[in-house]
């Protein structure tokens, strides 16, 4: 297959974003660009086209899809009822990076919800997404724009690395703001609950709604067989091919297990500021305090970590607060939910 390849800077640019609008239309997927990640979009009622994102990421067809739309009352096609919780949910957080689960209608294939009776959906803020969105008439099916497993792209040079020729278009729109995907929250129970943290953290989201539960599966293992409600919830994910283990320490246990136990190929996932200090090589992915920079940078660090060829990373530990929940979240998926606890006596 031949990838088309459109740089697309701003809505400005009708004509290539005409152009991708309509291989969209056609039943064509496209990798598209978001405040989050990019996303590799597709119809969401033409289920070939859906079908075709399973087979271009290699991605298991029991993990749910989200709808992406561009403005507010293309809700109402997509879901069979919407309660006021997400009423008042998009009237603070949308546009912007922030996914609600809901009953879907009988309008959207199973195929984008995985066979279940609800649906993803958000409205992204990035400009160009919106622009593709509206020019294409479509709300869009959209997972992350890689291969099944690997970090999710953050800028166009990796989704051309993973999806060209597999792929009917990708649209450069330059580096993601945010870094990690959307926070996904299910209205669809009694209680609002946080299926995926992001960078609209549960704080926020409870001085909205007040009563908020973050389910289980955001720190610890789903269980083995379990039907996920949201993407990004599956046992292992956004991972490099070296085997990642975390390391929740101080500093200077943090050193002294990597001199105990370094190999060769090991290198480090450390903070900002503190590879001067590393034994071996290593790669940064923000300040130690700063979650918003953590999340900004986590998955192209740990495509870095392919590129520099670790094998083994023993990765500090991020903290579970505010923006740094979404970090930590992404960074046990990645490492298959090997902690190693060391704590000074």
């Amino acid at each position: 297959m031949e990838t088309k390849i459109f740089k697309i800077q701003s809505s400005d640019d009708t004509q290539a974003i005409a152009e991708v609008a309509e291989i969209l239309k056609n039943g064509g997927i496209a990798a598209i660009p978001t405040e989050t990640v990019y996303g590799l979009a597709a119809g969401a009622f033409d289920v070939k086209a859906v079908e075709n994102i399973f087979i271009a990421k290699g991605r298991p067809q029991d993990n749910p899809l989200i709808v992406h739309i561009a403005d507010f009352d293309s809700i109402n096609e997509l879901v069979s009822s919407l309660p006021d919780s997400a009423r008042i949910l998009a009237k603070k957080f949308w546009p912007g990076p922030l996914t609600m689960i809901l009953p879907k209608s009988d309008k959207v294939p199973l195929v984008v919800t995985a066979g279940l009776d609800t649906v993803a959906v958000r409205m992204p803020s990035h400009p160009v997404a919106a622009a593709i969105i509206r020019a294409s008439g479509l709300p869009l099916a959209a997972p992350s724009a890689n291969l099944s497993g690997k970090p999710s792209p953050t800028n166009a040079r990796y989704v051309i690395e993973d999806l060209n020729g597999r792929v009917d278009a990708i649209a450069d729109g330059g580096d993601c703001s945010a870094g990690v995907e959307s926070t996904v929250i299910s209205l669809a129970g009694d209680v609002p609950r946080v299926l995926r943290p992001g960078v609209i953290t549960v704080e926020q989201l409870r001085s909205v709604l007040g009563d908020v539960i973050v389910d289980k599966a955001v720190l610890s293992q789903p269980e083995k067989g379990a039907k996920v409600m949201s993407p990004g919830m599956k046992y292992k994910h956004y991972a490099p091919k070296a085997k990642i283990t975390i390391i929740n320490s101080s500093l200077e246990r943090y050193i002294e297990y990597i001199n105990e136990n370094a190999t060769e190929n090991t290198a480090a996932l450390c903070f900002d500021g503190e590879e001067r200090l590393m034994p071996l090589k290593c790669v940064t992915y923000g300040g130690e305090n700063d979650g918003m920079a953590q999340a900004h940078r986590l998955f192209d660090a740990l495509r870095e970590l392919d590129e520099i060829g670790a094998q083994t990373v023993f990765a500090r530990c991020p903290s579970s607060d505010g923006v740094g929940l979404a970090v930590y979240n992404r960074l046990l998926r990645a490492a298959a939910f090997r902690v190693v606890y060391l704590f000074d006596e």
